[in-house]
């Protein structure tokens, strides 16, 4: 599979600091030997989000979103892809929840989800280097069988 990673923040696309959950992911990928051919940085602006997003859809099976999909003001990455998605996989977003509330209450605070645009899958993250790792954790078991079934070579 290959993986495209948009980390969204305002202050790691100025340089404010240094982004850790795209590192984070791509490490996670590189270790279920899920290819990443791309990484991005982009502020939460809905229209940078969905540029990044379309062109990443273009190439990628994959393409997962950490950052932007909590509730304070400019956490806006779940509005921008899903006004650019073709359908949404709201099982994804009830997993990561559920298993994270387990161990964390505020996990409920989380707008994590999923979406699909033509033949990619593209799964929204938490921010945290952390949330984000361990919420892919989550749902890895069902990405391939989702790419699959969006590429139409899934056996069911």
């Amino acid at each position: 599979m290959n993986i495209g990673i948009i980390t969204v923040s305002d202050r790691a696309s100025r340089g404010e600091y240094e982004d850790q959950s795209g590192p984070a992911l791509r490490t996670y990928c590189e270790r279920q030997n899920w290819s990443v051919s791309r990484q991005a940085v982009v502020p939460d602006e809905v229209p940078s989000i969905q540029r990044e997003v379309i062109a990443l859809t273009g190439s990628c099976d994959v393409v997962l979103l950490t950052g932007g999909s909590g509730i304070a003001e400019r956490d806006v990455t779940i509005e921008a892809v899903r006004a650019i998605a073709h359908k949404e996989l709201p099982g994804f977003g009830e997993v990561m929840r559920a298993k994270s509330f387990e161990r964390f209450p505020h996990a409920i605070l989380s707008r994590a989800s999923a979406f699909t645009r033509d033949r990619s899958l593209i799964i929204c993250l938490p921010g945290s280097p952390k949330g984000a790792v361990e919420c892919i954790d989550y749902v890895a078991a069902a990405v391939p069988h989702a790419v699959d079934l969006l590429r139409g070579s899934a056996t069911h």
